[in-house]
């Protein structure tokens, strides 16, 4: 009899999971348990009056292969779009009320106004310092910036990239679980630009070996958006997936396991992984296991709006070409930053409109997310009036709320995690995947559906349900 896998949640990293092992084990039954109305989790794509808004993720960044490669084992490779090439140029930060242009050479750097002196001083001879015998085992990212690079780097550019992928806070989130790399290039390099720079020499040989010209990072997506990926997974996943089932409990059932639903439904499984946002995953295993249920609880997620706004361009003071920009947490805004998405990626909008995202809440102000649409609206309007210049109404408006949108690696997280997966493995075909553990990113979770499809895949064979 083939293996029954039962998977609880129905995002990335459970679509993932599901195709990968499919191609493990094509004998293999996957039922995926998804509580909302359709799969994608936190990837969906609208189109509404001719403007087409992510209401999620923005686009598939290659600095990792996992998800360009599931895209293109879905059958999706042709059909990929590259950002625009100022997307990639083209970044800025709010500071003091002005957008600052991110440099993006030495030269630009020095002219910078994005820095002080000091702080590109502090900046330049960061290669120089050596790692303290006495540096802490776990380090917030900011304790980190500061050590490396000064105090001014750490409240502007530390400060702001962690905005921009977490939309946590600097001081609190853990370096080593965030940003592992940095640790990495200290520990090999002894310097974090060194490590950049060797990386960069790294990815340039490897261009060549392959006959290529080395292309720095970028982002990719559909024309239709996002939610191509996830139809595509779902046509080839068949009638695995199973929508608007709210999981109650998981508890044991012989040598396997039982998923019971809010209702009489019942899903009998061999194996069992747990994709769902930590505090749901720690719901359902509450009863058999208390002490696994409250580490999972201990993973907080911050709250984040997108709220997407449409105008004329004839409405805005002049092109803005580029990604878009960050306002450093520090300021404690009301939106965190402003993504000009038909800048980015064609097709956003319809002729003679432009389309940008603003994301709102975050760790610091988790409060924006409970305010009135035409509250949120209003705030986004006053911050475009500052940095952009834009003084019309939108033409367009489209609130998107995320109430659990980014899990907060706070220090002590990657001790949780070792904890969270000691506990799963005394529980035989239990595995636990997702976004709360280790990385935020789609990259993250699409590499760790082929090291969890694996994992999955070598238990069964080995008890013999295979």
């Amino acid at each position: 009899m083939p293996s029954r896998v039962v998977i609880v949640g129905g995002g990335l990293s459970g679509l993932s999971l599901a195709f990968r092992l499919r191609e493990r084990q094509p004998n293999v039954q996957v039922t995926i348990l998804e509580k909302q109305s359709a799969p994608g989790g936190n990837i969906a794509t609208l189109d509404r009056d001719g403007f087409r808004v992510e209401c999620g993720p923005n686009g598939i960044f290659d600095a990792k292969p996992s998800t360009l490669q599931l895209c293109r084992d879905v059958g999706l490779g042709d059909r990929l779009i590259a950002a625009s090439e100022a997307a990639r140029k083209n970044r800025y930060l709010l500071l003091d009320g002005k957008l600052r242009a991110l440099p993006g050479s030495l030269a630009s750097f020095i002219i910078s106004p994005v820095l002080s002196w000091r702080g590109k001083l502090s900046l330049l001879t960061e290669k120089y310092r050596r790692r303290p015998a006495d540096a802490p085992a776990d380090e917030s990212v900011a304790a980190f910036a500061r050590r490396r690079a000064g105090k001014e780097v750490a409240a502007v550019l530390a400060d702001a990239v962690v905005t921009g992928i977490h939309a946590g806070d600097p001081e609190l989130l853990s370096v080593n679980a965030a940003f592992p790399r940095l640790i990495q290039f200290e520990r090999e390099y002894g310097s974090v630009m060194r490590g950049f720079t060797a990386a960069a020499r790294r990815r340039r040989k490897d261009a060549e070996a392959r006959g290529e010209k080395s292309q720095p990072p970028r982002l990719w997506s559909f024309r239709e958006g996002l939610q191509v990926l996830v139809d595509a997974l779902r046509d080839r996943l068949g009638g695995s997936i199973v929508t608007g089932v709210g999981v109650r409990r998981v508890e044991r059932a012989g040598a396997g396991w039982l998923v019971r639903g809010d209702g009489r439904d019942a899903w009998p499984a061999d194996a069992l992984v747990l994709t769902a946002r930590a505090p749901e995953q720690a719901a359902m295993v509450a009863e058999f296991d208390p002490a696994l249920a409250e580490e999972m609880r201990s993973i907080p997620y911050n709250r984040i709006a997108v709220v997407a706004v449409g105008y004329r361009e004839a409405d805005v003071p002049r092109r803005f070409d580029g990604f878009g920009y960050i306002a450093p947490q520090s300021a404690r805004r009301d939106v965190l930053g402003v993504q000009w998405c038909s800048s980015i990626f064609p097709e956003r909008a319809p002729p003679g409109m432009v389309l940008w995202r603003a994301l709102c809440g975050g760790w610091n102000r988790g409060d924006v997310v409970d305010w009135p649409d035409h509250c949120l609206v209003e705030a986004v309007r006053n911050e475009l009036r500052l940095a952009m210049g834009v003084t019309a109404a939108p033409t367009f408006v489209q609130v998107v709320r995320w109430p659990a949108a980014i899990p907060q690696y706070v220090l002590g997280h990657l001790d949780r995690v070792r904890r969270i997966e000691e506990r799963v493995a005394a529980h035989p075909g239990l595995f636990v995947g997702g976004n709360a553990y280790h990385g935020v990113a789609l990259n993250d979770c699409t590499e760790r559906a082929v090291i969890l499809a694996q994992r999955v895949a070598e238990w069964a064979s080995a008890s013999g349900v295979a």
